[in-house]
């Protein structure tokens, strides 16, 4: 069991991510948003919001940075495994502990006001809670950590997470002593990415992608939303503004004077 939960699953989770991610994109790019209530409750929202995103983030680029990268780097700029993991523990539970108040608050509001509750879909509230406890569990795992700061527990969940990406057999191997929190915290984290294509959480890709594609694939052009009943007509260049007023308005009714009277 082992074995698949930390050798097979990963893959699994990613590709159903991967795929998922894609084909929710292709067929319903309209379900591709947040779904925000921000006019209810707004500054709990605001708060709360403010700090589950940047706990959420340091924590997630701090992952990203201290198991994919090669051991060799940290060695080569001497920064020492103690060392790494020092600062993993202070930064990240500083960050933790940001997030869990910031993703509390979300959860209360979104929980308890009725009006909020009414239009959370199912996965809202689930994801959600998800991730609350994806953090009590990161943050359970500096209790343990705390007691061996020499960085060689550290070291193979490197070793695990960049053996997944380069097909390492032996990749789950790595971790088969790892204290239970690891673990669960693992696995929990390869659920998220596993149902990541059917929550809110895609979103997360938009902050990404959204400035890329405007800068290389649309300059000059903001898409909106538009009222009118009946497209403009194709221009091969951009639209002046007394053009593109004078084209705004209504024409007149038939039979009506083009000029002024007379």
């Amino acid at each position: 069991m082992h074995d698949f939960l930390f050798g097979i699953f990963p893959y699994i989770a990613l590709g159903v991510a991967i795929m998922g991610t894609i084909a929710r994109y292709e067929r319903d790019q309209f379900t591709w948003k947040t779904s925000s209530s921000q006019l209810l409750r707004r500054r709990q929202l605001v708060v709360g919001s403010i700090l589950f995103h940047v706990g959420v983030l340091v924590i997630f680029f701090g992952h990203l940075v201290g198991l994919l990268t090669p051991i060799q780097v940290f060695e080569i700029i001497g920064i020492s495994h103690g060392a790494k993991q020092m600062l993993a523990l202070v930064v990240g539970g500083i960050a933790g502990v940001m997030a869990l108040i910031g993703g509390g608050m979300l959860f209360h509001r979104r929980w308890t006001d009725p009006r909020i509750r009414q239009t959370s879909s199912f996965w809202d509230i689930t994801i959600l809670a998800l991730l609350l406890v994806q953090l009590v569990l990161g943050l359970g795992t500096i209790l343990v950590s705390i007691d061996h700061l020499d960085g060689h527990e550290m070291v193979t969940f490197m070793y695990w997470a960049q053996g997944i990406f380069t097909f390492d057999p032996a990749a789950a191997s790595y971790i088969a002593d790892a204290a239970l929190v690891f673990k669960l915290h693992l696995l929990l984290g390869l659920v998220i990415i596993l149902v990541f294509p059917f929550t809110r959480l895609v979103h997360v890709l938009s902050g990404f992608a959204v400035p890329f594609r405007y800068l290389l694939t649309r300059p000059g052009y903001q898409v909106v939303r538009s009222r009118r009943s009946t497209p403009l007509p194709k221009r091969s260049g951009p639209v002046s503004s007394r053009q593109a007023t004078a084209e705004s308005k209504p024409a007149p009714p038939s039979g009506a004077a083009a000029g002024p009277a007379e």
